[in-house]
């Protein structure tokens, strides 16, 4: 009882240290970075990045606007244009005028050259930044650039996408946290004794968030995704702790007279109980650091270091907290309003068979619907359509037939006619619209001499020569895949140096590395809480058992979409799995748990798999309730649809996986008993009293 002692006498200390320590807490949390552009997460030795590390290096150009100016005279919008190349870290703005410095009338350049830069009164320029395409730098000089342009003015591009992004989740985020704690409350408070007690496991939580947030500050920065749902997450998977807690310590107060020696006693239970439920939930979010798209790695690392801090809060503040405001705690009692499961416990058990048939129904179509779910990689089409970045992409679409720009960097010792070639036959390719190039100006009747030298420079660096490729296809649709494809055919063919990168290549990259993903991490994660279990249970057969449940909960929860028609992000159908897995399989632990201990008390198998229902459903029940709670207002709430099909996908996890565990799990243990008596470790005296039942009637037949 070394640690429940040394909590309850260093009570009032802890708290104030508690509080305190919220200041550097919220320090870190300010001086962490946040990451809005999901793409830099892909493996930097891969050629589109490699190729986007060269613009950044060798250009001086990180990023680029694709900006449509409309109702303006050519005078205005080079004055616009000047004013724009003012603005800190826009490096060039290339532009019809710029380009001619207004000496070819518009009218005079070739067709396919005039359709692209101009469009009945709308008109395109581009505009280069000298920083990456999410840095501060740029993302300011884009609310810059809004600012002077005034609503004629519309900025597509990535950059843009990733300023309202960041906008909207800035705004979004503690809305989230209000939600997940107002509906946590409102569980706990129908679900708990005290009316006070919820709001001291909120507290304590919260202290624990907050230190978990403010630690990231060592990682420099994280994803606006793994900043959004941390929160949540972590007091979703973490309020088991302190409702296990709360229930020890009302009985170790039946023992002790004195509250603190019942606290004691209690940390020290709790402590050896929630290590063993947080490990599980530890491993499922360590196994997302396996993923190669690193955004894993972030939301991994975060989530771990979550469970463990709310672990480390949830046996120091928690106890502390109850302890020093125990009298109010009291005077706030109230019956709980959860209902008796103990009449619906025998039932299930009696008519396990049915729950079998209904598994073995729905086992099909579960596993059928979750491999063939609709998944989309597009960033921009997770964000509402009344955002600026959308609007001004959906402009480019609709009035210059553009959905995407890819660039190709070419050695520039390419001979003109190699260069011409490699155009030529680009310009072939389905859905390409145009390719602009030092070449294609020139073919305008504008030789590279009489070029103004900034525009040759946006182009030509010395070493590289770069063009921009103008595509009727949507990023990461099949045809734009297809289209990146059979360009970079075309370059390896004119310069094997040579690189397709933008934004329609870094999303095929992301679709590759995903599907790849997806599967080491489900693999990883099974393994991890197998082995946990294996340990625990000293078992070989309960690891399959249990992860199998949970595996069929996960096939259901994912297979809904396939059948309600539902599109999910590409990170949901990664993440899902094993977050599901990590959080719920403890409501499988601790009913297998209670069955083991009452079959070696000699219980028969049925009034075992009785015993253990009935002792579990309630805490599996407002458990499931808590992360429910936490989890589905911020899905219904949040405008990001990653965000939100994230959180209702994490929601419905819960409900389905307390479901499949209360009603499944009893048929599984039922059936398999004998199987489990004979591979899990604890149970010899059992197997001893079983073989010898087998032998005496083996002799009473014979």
């Amino acid at each position: 009882m070394k640690l429940g002692k040394l909590v309850v006498k260093l009570r009032i200390p802890i708290l104030i240290l508690a509080v305190l320590m919220l200041i550097p807490a919220a320090v870190g949390y300010l001086k962490t970075r946040t990451n809005y552009d999901i793409l830099t997460y892909l493996p930097k030795d891969i050629e589109t990045m490699k190729g986007q590390q060269i613009l950044a290096d060798d250009f001086g150009t990180g990023a680029f606007s694709m900006v449509v100016v409309e109702g303006l005279p050519d005078k205005d919008i080079a004055d616009l244009a000047e004013k724009i190349e003012k603005v800190d870290h826009v490096e060039r703005v290339l532009s019809y005028a710029s380009a001619t410095g207004g000496t070819i009338p518009i009218e005079l350049l070739p067709d396919d050259l005039q359709n692209t830069i101009k469009q009945g009164d709308a008109q395109l320029m581009m505009v280069f930044y000298d920083t990456t395409l999410s840095a501060d730098e740029t993302l300011n000089a884009v609310e810059d650039i809004r600012a002077i342009a005034g609503k004629s003015v519309f900025i597509g591009g990535m950059s843009a996408v990733v300023i309202d992004t960041k906008n909207l989740s800035d705004h979004e985020v503690p809305i989230y946290v209000a939600i997940a704690v107002t509906l946590c409350l409102l569980v706990l408070q129908v679900c708990m004794d005290s009316f006070l007690i919820p709001i001291f496991f909120l507290a304590s939580i919260g202290c624990a968030v907050a230190y978990n947030m403010g630690s990231n500050v060592f990682q420099g920065e994280i994803s606006y995704v793994t900043k959004a749902l941390a929160a949540v997450l972590q007091l979703a998977v973490t309020m088991d702790y302190s409702i296990f807690l709360w229930h020890s310590y009302c009985e170790e107060k039946q023992e002790f007279e004195d509250n603190k020696d019942a606290m004691a006693v209690a940390i020290d239970k709790t402590l050896v109980s929630v290590v063993g439920s947080s490990i599980t939930t530890v491993a499922g979010f360590v196994a997302l650091c396996f993923m190669s798209f690193t955004l894993g790695l972030d939301m991994g690392i975060v989530m771990a270091k979550g469970v463990v801090i709310g672990v480390i809060c949830c046996v120091t503040i928690l106890p502390s907290m109850i302890l020093i405001f125990d009298k109010a705690i009291e005077k706030t009692r109230h019956r709980a309003v959860i209902p008796s499961f103990s009449k619906v416990s025998p039932w299930i058990v009696k008519h396990y068979y049915i729950f079998l048939i209904i598994f073995a129904v729905l086992i099909v179509p579960a596993y059928y619907g979750q491999k063939h779910n609709k998944v989309y990689y597009n960033l921009d089409s997770s964000l509402p359509k009344d955002l600026e970045s959308i609007q001004a992409n959906e402009k480019l679409e609709k009035e210059f037939n553009m959905a995407s720009t890819h660039m190709i960097l070419l050695d520039s010792n390419l001979s003109d006619k190699e260069v011409r070639g490699l155009i030529d036959e680009v310009n072939a390719v389905d859905g390409v619209k145009a390719t602009l190039g030092i070449q294609a100006l020139e073919g305008a009747g504008l030789p590279k001499e009489m070029l103004p030298k900034k525009i040759v420079d946006i182009l030509d660096d010395g070493e590289y020569q770069l063009l921009f490729i103008m595509s009727e296809y949507k990023v990461a649709s099949d045809e734009v895949n297809h289209q990146c494809d059979e360009i970079n055919d075309i370059v390896d063919k004119y310069d094997t140096k040579g690189m397709l990168i933008g934004e329609a290549p870094c999303t095929e990259d992301l679709i590759k590395v995903t599907d790849h993903d997806f599967n080491i991490v489900n693999s990883v994660s099974i393994v991890l809480v197998g082995l946990i279990i294996i340990f625990v249970f000293r078992s070989a057969s309960l690891p399959i058992l249990l992860v199998s449940v949970i595996e069929f909960a996960i096939f259901i929860n994912m297979g809904i979409p396939h059948y309600t028609g539902a599109t999910l992000p590409f990170v949901a159908s990664i993440v899902i799995g094993t977050i599901q897995l990590g959080s719920t399989v403890d409501y499988a632990i601790l009913m297998t748990n209670k069955y083991k201990t009452a079959r070696i008390s000699g219980m028969e198998s049925k009034e075992a798999v009785t015993n253990a229902l009935g002792g579990s459903v309630n805490s599996i029940f407002v458990s499931a309730l808590s992360f429910f709670a936490a989890t589905f207002g911020v899905g219904l709430y949040s405008k990001i649809d990653m965000i939100s099909s994230l959180c209702i996908l994490m929601a419905r996890g819960a409900i389905i996986s307390m479901f499949v565990v209360v009603l499944l799990l009893p048929a599984v243990l039922r059936v398999f008993d004998k199987v489990i008596i004979y591979s899990t470790g604890g149970f010899a005296e059992l197997r001893k009293s079983d073989d010898d039942r087998h032998h005496h009637k083996m002799l009473f037949q014979h």
